[in-house]
């Protein structure tokens, strides 16, 4: 398959990637000799197979170019969430082991948490604007205005972070490809099940900080296609975008398909959307009735996929199949699905149980317990999902087996949480957990013993949510706060949260 470089040969003017809102664009050619100056510029300052890069930025083209460069290093690269504090955002840089942070003035804050703390001796360039300790990223890459060629080795690969159950954002890393048809390789499943072809426009409507959207705009510019880039999702603009430029292909979470629906009639009829052939969604349950009402809207164009950011198994369905099995993410098409029961043994059809991959390998970067607690004898892994399979071989999700809470799209663990809450002066005991949102499918609540229960009001719920922003991004503060007088716990301290939440899940 044709590399980013071959492509360039190929079709040098044509655009690769553009920012929707104002039309600002990399063509092919120009992406190509930018990320070869970047490439340039990361073994020239010492990085080596291996080694890893984070990038702190909003949707900007820059992304892919530093992206592109450090694939072709063999280098990790790490996105880290604009939402997160400046401490969060440091101790990614710091765990990750990143040689170099490319930053936007806007996170000057990071950036100075991190150069405070700076073990690995990670070297800051500005990517756009100005920080202090930060080199000039334009000024850098002036010095490699000649193409090069790069020496043979392995491809770079995404090292994303999520939160931890322990609190700290933990890293999932997989062995770096080894060349690039094995890198071209791995989305295979992406080309086959969506039909990602040269001719093709492919519309990113979230950050490209999380997975499915920086992954599948790689895939997109590996096809040959063009990718166009939201700075923000906005569902009129994103209508308009698909007109515009002529959209065939398009990513989504349910909580933009309710921004979307919610839109008067005469303002979803005014765009043209001939051209928009592949709806693809993920990232968070999507209640059928709004799936069923998007299929009524834009036709048999719906696609779903179900997948970690630990790619150790995805499955996939149309809406054709979607249709005869209501409710399913589909059936497999990377590795293979097991559903296993507490004591490991297989699941005969319809039977609810944990489910598991034998696909490929990931660990929980600097921890191997969890790692370990991930995987079973025969070497398979889970992510903590519950689910079944029908006689068919369509997976249908029921539950988590963790605690973890999705809202529109992010993924939030309860623990860091509870931690800080437990900090305040009146809190004796928390527990965080998610209960339905019919917008963002979860939201994220808090119920609260007190120390003097006789304290509890609306104006301490208020007070506990402050507490939380401090130090907390707001994604991850609750949407509520209750109180109970004392919290089901078992002898030996275990908490019973599946009690507490259970009564919000019925009284919903």
């Amino acid at each position: 398959m044709p590399t980013l470089h071959s492509w360039a040969r190929q079709a040098p003017d044509k655009p690769a990637c553009i920012l929707a809102d104002t039309g600002e664009l990399l063509t092919y050619g120009v992406l190509d000799r930018r990320a070869n100056a970047v490439a340039q510029l990361l073994l020239e300052v010492g990085l080596a197979p291996g080694d890893g890069v984070a990038i702190l930025l909003d949707n900007d083209l820059a992304y892919f170019e530093l992206v592109w460069g450090a694939r072709r290093c063999g280098l990790y690269y790490t996105p880290i969430s604009t939402h997160l504090k400046a401490e969060e955002a440091a101790f990614i840089v710091r765990d990750s082991g990143a040689r170099a942070l490319f930053a936007s003035e806007r996170y000057a804050d990071a950036v100075a948490a991190l150069l405070a703390d700076n073990p690995a001796g990670c070297t800051v360039y500005a990517v756009r604007g100005e920080m202090p300790g930060a080199r000039d990223y334009a000024a850098a890459l002036e010095h490699f205005d000649r193409y090069a060629e790069l020496p043979a080795g392995p491809v770079g690969k995404d090292f994303f972070y999520s939160s931890g159950t322990t609190g700290q954002p933990k890293g999932i890393r997989q062995p770096l490809f080894t060349n690039n048809r094995q890198a071209q390789a791995s989305g295979d499943w992406v080309r086959d099940s969506f039909d990602f072809v040269q001719d093709m426009a492919y519309l990113s409507t979230a950050p490209l900080y999380h997975g499915a959207p920086l992954r599948f705009t790689m895939r997109t510019l590996e096809s040959g296609g063009s990718v166009v880039v939201m700075r923000k999702f906005d569902a009129p603009a994103a209508l308009a975008a698909v007109e515009r430029y002529r959209i065939t292909h398009s990513q989504w979470v349910p909580t933009m398909f309710f921004r979307l629906l919610a839109l008067p009639p005469e303002v979803r009829s005014r765009y043209d959307l001939a051209s928009h052939r592949c709806a693809i969604h993920a990232a968070a349950p999507c209640p059928p009735e709004i799936k069923e009402q998007m299929i009524a809207w834009w036709g048999p164009i719906v696609w779903e996929y179900y997948a970690g950011s630990e790619r150790n198994g995805v499955t996939c369905i149309s809406t054709a199949d979607w249709l005869t099995h209501r409710g399913s993410v589909g059936r497999a098409v990377v590795g293979r699905l097991h559903i296993l029961d507490e004591d490991q043994r297989e699941l005969a059809p319809n039977q609810v149980g944990d489910v598991y991959f034998d696909g490929p390998e990931f660990v929980y970067h600097n921890d191997p317990e969890k790692t370990a607690r991930s995987r079973n004898a025969a070497g398979w892994s889970t992510i903590g999902d519950v689910g079944y399979l029908d006689g068919e071989g369509f997976l249908y999700l029921t539950d988590r087996r963790s605690h973890m809470i999705i809202s529109g799209g992010v993924n939030i663990y309860p623990a860091e949480i509870e931690n800080r809450l437990a900090l305040h002066e009146d809190v004796a005991d928390v527990a965080v957990f998610g209960v339905p949102n019919r917008e963002f499918g979860e939201e994220v609540k808090a119920v609260v013993a007190l120390k003097d229960p006789s304290r509890a009001s609306p104006e301490l719920a208020s007070a506990l949510s402050a507490f939380c922003r401090e130090t907390l991004s707001h994604v991850k503060c609750p949407r509520s706060i209750d109180f109970e007088p004392e919290l089901p716990r078992h002898e030996n301290g275990k908490l019973f949260k599946h009690v507490l939440k259970q009564r919000y899940l019925d009284r919903a």
